[in-house]
């Protein structure tokens, strides 16, 4: 293993210092510690609480998000490991401000199980929350068993939706709802090149040989649905696009947001070279895209790679994905 870092045992505290020491006038660690991360800007009372949890090492995923008009507040653990139940009913009593909190995380057993304990600690203090999950990830169950799916880079996308319908001041039950429509409505595929490695592991999480391709990964290094020779872009493009879309179809006419999503080793050139070809093919099918986004939303530490979000807009999900945001990582000028 060769990593720039100070020990693998301090890798998340060091990571998350240097977030506060960086953009400290933006968000900061509640009471000092280190594993739970909240925004400083301002919000009225009265406004729905938006929080997320997941493992280190995702980068901008999950803590990039914090700041106005996405998060309130996340809540990590260590590299791909779900934090404690005790540090998101922390974070959710940070982040209420008397209209109830949505916790919006991705389907992963451990944060599932984790953020069902503080919902149920922090009804003690007369609480209300909602709980919603991404299940972007196409590959990693067939469409009968799609709430077996994981979330991915597509998670992005309902941060967005869920910011701003809060910023708008809709109550609880209206957010959970727009966030739901949002959820219903974004499909992810993701191609890996190589692996990763875990601090603490010290190796490699898994291989791939030289000359393949392995076609479906999860960003914690799951096996995909199978491995290929390597495949040119336009090639990747092709798969991933009627992948997504046996599951959502996409007729003339639709608008989607298009999200090409470096997983942390993969060159911005290669992912603009996917982005063309995507762009080509919707619009010989005469679906628009709205506010493309390319670059590394979700990663998975040096995993080389890419994934493919697409997201299909009506006109209240157009206009929220429109809506201002600012984040030390994500910065939307009401485009």
């Amino acid at each position: 293993m060769k990593k720039i870092l100070n020990s693998a045992d301090t890798f998340v505290r060091d990571t998350m210092e240097g977030i506060e020491a960086a953009y400290g006038d933006r968000v900061g660690l509640l009471d000092g510690d280190f594993r739970v991360l909240v925004s400083r800007y301002p919000a009225p009372e009265g406004k729905v609480g938006i929080v997320t949890a997941g493992g280190s090492g995702h980068l901008p995923l999950f803590l990039g998000y914090v700041g106005q008009g996405m998060l309130d507040g996340c809540a990590v653990g260590e590299v791909f490991a779900s934090p404690a139940a005790e540090k998101m009913a922390d974070m959710i009593r940070a982040c209420d401000r008397g209209a109830g909190v949505l916790c919006l995380y991705g389907n992963y057993n451990g944060d599932v199980f984790n953020f069902r304990m503080a919902c149920e600690d922090v009804e003690f203090d007369d609480i209300e929350t909602r709980q919603l999950l991404g299940r972007d990830d196409v590959a990693s169950s067939p469409k009968d068993r799609a709430d077996k799916r994981r979330g991915v880079a597509g998670l992005v996308y309902a941060f967005k939706i869920a910011g701003a319908a809060a910023e708008r001041m809709m109550t609880l039950d209206e957010v959970t709802a727009v966030t739901a429509r949002a959820l219903d409505n974004i499909r992810t595929m993701g191609v890996a090149l190589s692996p990763c490695i875990v601090p603490k592991v010290g190796q490699p999480t898994f291989t791939i040989e030289e000359g393949q391709i392995e076609i479906g990964m999860g960003i914690h290094g799951e096996a995909g649905i199978e491995v290929r020779p390597m495949m040119t872009a336009d090639e990747i493009a092709r798969l991933i696009l009627e992948t997504i879309e046996a599951d959502m179809p996409l007729n003339a006419g639709d608008e989607v947001s298009v999200m090409i999503n470096g997983l942390g080793g993969t060159p911005l050139e290669e992912q603009l070279i996917v982005y063309r070809s995507v762009h080509a093919r919707l619009a010989e099918r005469g679906v628009a895209v709205v506010m493309p986004h390319v670059g590394e939303f979700a990663t998975s530490m040096e995993m080389a790679g890419l994934s493919v979000s697409v997201f299909k807009l009506d006109a209240e999900l157009k206009e929220l994905l429109r809506a201002p945001a600012a984040t030390p990582f994500y910065t939307n000028a009401n485009k």
